[in-house]
This record gives structure tokens, sequence and C-alpha cells, in this order.
């Protein structure tokens, strides 16, 4: 099944030569890359979030397996929905499903199920693809949608996650995507998000629901980080860091209502 890019010329351009045109503009200029278990980048539109996709993804070394974990904006469909086979297409060309990964991940017993309606209108995993696939060249990828859900949902994701991708015995990079706080003034975002941007690097998911709840972190993609955090806990990650942080205000100028974004490292 193949699945057209539907925010292409919206939130990233539809034109390869405009798509990379921009990319080279805010790439910072490194050559040294470290190998990354799993990302955390954002997915707003790329005039306010792009340079933090490029610098996070800059600093990683390529992978050929890449599970992405998305938010679900919409609600539709299922509650964690996999789209197991077919291709994305984007500006740079198509992102092919890794077909295989996917079974094994379906073949587990948990609440991640094959689902394409939870992708069809949401745009989170679909911003990723292009920034990746300018880096990695020919990769392959397992979109998972994930909304809001229990402690218990995110650790049963996390094990199908993880038996598959040690049954499969390859390398595979995680990618969790999310928005940190929404239309707040810049000092206010800031402040939130250093909180829960702390309890990530720790990859302590019991402090990070805490401080979501108490500070309301406007968060949108919880749920993608939760179990991407779970699933770097069982994969034995041992240090997570900070790539870049921004509001909107550094592109905007409006500093009374912003959107904060991040870019994290796990290894």
């Amino acid at each position: 099944m193949i699945r057209d890019s539907i925010v292409s010329g919206q939130f990233y351009p539809n034109t390869k030569e405009e798509l990379e045109k921009f990319i080279k503009a805010v790439t910072p200029k490194e050559t040294s890359k470290i190998s990354a278990k799993a990302i955390i980048l954002p997915h707003a539109g790329y005039i306010y979030s792009g340079r933090v996709t490029v610098t996070t993804v800059n600093k990683i070394l390529a992978k050929k397996r890449v599970v992405i974990l998305g938010n679900n904006h919409t609600g539709l469909g299922a509650e964690f929905g996999l789209w197991k086979q077919g291709s994305w297409l984007t500006p740079l060309g198509k992102v092919d499903i890794d077909s295989n990964l996917a079974e094994l991940i379906l073949k587990n017993e948990g609440c991640i199920k094959a689902d394409t309606s939870s992708h069809i209108h949401e745009h989170s995993i679909e911003v990723q693809l292009p920034i990746l696939k300018y880096f990695f060249g020919n990769f392959k990828i397992v979109p998972i949608t994930c909304a809001m859900a229990t402690l218990r949902k995110y650790q049963e994701a996390a094990k199908q996650i993880c038996s598959a991708i040690k049954e499969s015995r390859k390398e595979v990079l995680l990618v969790a995507t999310t928005d940190l706080t929404h239309y707040e003034p810049d000092q206010t975002a800031r402040t939130k998000d250093r909180a829960a941007i702390e309890a990530i690097v720790n990859l302590d998911e019991q402090d990070l629901i805490k401080k979501v709840k108490s500070l309301n972190i406007t968060m949108c993609g919880l749920a993608p980080v939760m179990t991407l955090i779970l699933c770097m806990k069982e994969l034995g990650a041992k240090k997570s860091q900070v790539s870049l942080y921004q509001t909107s205000a550094e592109e905007s100028g409006d500093f009374n209502s912003v959107v904060g974004y991040v870019g994290m490292i796990i290894n």
C-alpha cells in the first residue's frame, strides 16, 4: 500500500530542490557522527522546528532500519497503529516499509495492531521522512502511531517492539516525535520544557508523567516518548543527551505564544 504525503508544501517544501536547499542551509558544519540507539525529534513545520531535526539527525550514523513512533493527533484508528507494508512517498523518493520487522512486531502479543487509518491524516511521522531520507539515503521504516494510554499499555508496546528487534538481530534506530509546550510565553515554555527534558535525559518515565501532569506541560507526543523510554531501558541504553532545544520564537519573533522543540540522542 502506498501512502502519499499529506503535508508536503505545507509543513515542508514539496520539491526536491527546495527541500535540499532548506536542509543544506540549516545543517551545522560538523563532520563527526555518533552511533545512536534512538533519537527524539519535533514534528512542526520545518520553518519552526526543521533546524532542530536536521541538527540532531546530522549528528548520528545512518541506520538501514528505523522504527518511528508518532503521535496520533486525529484520534482515528488503533490505539497503537502499525503500517505494515508498502511505501511512503516523499519529495526525495519513496521510503519502503520493513515488512519483515513489522510482522515480527505484530506476531508478539500486545497492543500494537496493524492499522492504516491512524496514519492517513497524521503528519507527525511523515515530516520526519524527508530529513531522514536526505541523511540516510536508502532505509526502511516501521511507522507506529501512539495514542495517549496507560503506563501498562506503553510497557506492552515497548515489549512488542523490543522483542522483535532482538529476534531480528539487526541494528534498528528508534525515533519518537513530540513537540513540547504549546502556545505559552517563551520563558514559561522553557521552564516547563526543561523539567520534561530532565526526566527524558534520565530515562525516567515515572518522573516524566509526574511532571507533565503537575506542571500541565502540553507535550503532544507523551505516548511515543514514553514508549521510547521503556524501549531504551529494555535495550540497555545508558545515556541521553540534548542535541538542540529551541522555541518557535527564534524563527517567528513572537515570544508571547511559542511552541517548544527538542532534539535528543540516546545511546
